[in-house]
């Protein structure tokens, strides 16, 4: 759709000889740029753990004021905003519910996002997100001209930051693993490694797939002490960490998983890093890239609006198909398929060249 085509009609509006249209863009555009407000509210909304004194149904502002320590007049102001999106709902009493779409806000059910959206509203990325513009004048994250050094090396010098991104990025995963690992056909037998796994939950979901496979958890030590799958005594004696960086070397295996990663880093990084890979990998194995991969068109998908997060926050991006292609060439593997998954991310598969 052009940029002068009405959104939901396709006609042409909004040229100088038609007021009206003019008049109706102009009103489009600042209700967009009010949008940030949105995930303010709802960041907000999850600093309090308002959903979960939900759980047992309707409350006025008063009553859920006096359970979270908060003002009653502001916090309805707050919750009004979240209903307007289906987060919430508002009675003729005025009292809020919380709807089907904002029960995964609670704190206490399976497949909880209230910590997602902490880290996705974390200052580490709200602040380089209003700074897109030196993103463009300058070429380079806005992260660092904010933080004074890159992104990861400002996790490891604030133990606050890396719980907040390292807690937040399990919770994103958790409603994605499962479908993730019965996405693929994994093999009947050999060692999967879990390059850059965080807590492992890719990792935990694969091997309960799939019995006849090993498992290999790499990360940063610090990173390995909250794992989860320590907790499954059913997976004893299937699977190992290992400490590493994978910048350095990942360990052998017959494949190599890399969730969420690529899109953290540079082109030649990645090289590096699927170069090691398939240095790695054994014959016949695989590399599977588990990642959203842009779709060409103008229709909507988080992968475009994450792209913007990596640029402002991160030295990634988010990739096509050919861009996976040119970097698995690189590095000496050919790409082989792209299996789209029920979650935003696709399994983007590499075997060597």
């Amino acid at each position: 759709m052009s940029q002068d085509e009405d959104r939901t009609t396709g006609e042409r509006t909004g040229t100088v000889d038609d007021p009206e249209g003019l008049r109706r863009s102009a009103a489009f555009l600042v209700d967009e740029a009010l949008g940030f407000l949105f995930p303010a509210a709802l960041r907000a909304a999850a600093d309090i753990g308002v959903a979960d004194h939900l759980a047992d149904g309707p409350a006025a502002p008063a009553e859920l004021a006096a359970a979270t320590g908060t003002d009653a007049r502001n916090l309805h102001r707050v919750l009004r905003l979240l209903a307007t999106r289906g987060v919430v709902t508002e009675d003729e009493q005025g009292r809020f519910a919380l709807t089907a779409a904002g029960q995964a806000l609670r704190g206490d059910v399976p497949y909880s996002v209230r910590s997602a959206v902490q880290m996705l509203t974390d200052r580490t990325m709200w602040r380089p997100a209003g700074e897109l513009t030196h993103c463009l004048t300058e070429g380079t994250t806005a992260f660092e001209n904010i933080f004074g050094m890159p992104f990861f090396d400002h996790f490891a010098k604030d133990a606050r930051t890396a719980a907040v991104f390292h807690v937040g990025m399990a919770a994103m995963s958790d409603q994605e693993n499962a479908p993730i690992a019965a996405a693929y056909d994994f093999p009947e037998s050999g060692t999967v490694v879990d390059i850059g796994g965080g807590h492992g939950g890719l990792l935990l979901e694969v091997l309960r797939r799939n019995p006849g496979l090993r498992g290999v958890l790499h990360d940063r030590s610090h990173v390995l002490a909250g794992n989860r799958l320590e907790a499954h005594p059913e997976l004893a004696g299937r699977w190992t960490p290992q400490e590493g960086d994978f910048f350095t070397a990942v360990p052998a295996g017959d494949v190599h998983l890399l969730k969420r990663i690529t899109h953290d880093w540079t082109d030649e990084d990645c090289v590096t890093l699927l170069g090691h890979c398939r240095r790695a990998l054994r014959p016949g194995g695989r590399v599977l890239v588990v990642d959203a991969v842009v779709p060409p068109g103008n229709a909507p998908h988080q992968s475009k609006a994450l792209d913007l997060m990596m640029m402002a926050s991160l030295t990634g991006r988010e990739r096509t198909e050919a861009d996976f292609a040119e970097l698995f060439a690189r590095a000496g593997l050919r790409l082989s398929r792209v299996l789209p998954t029920p979650t935003v991310l696709s399994v983007v598969e590499a075997v060597a060249a």
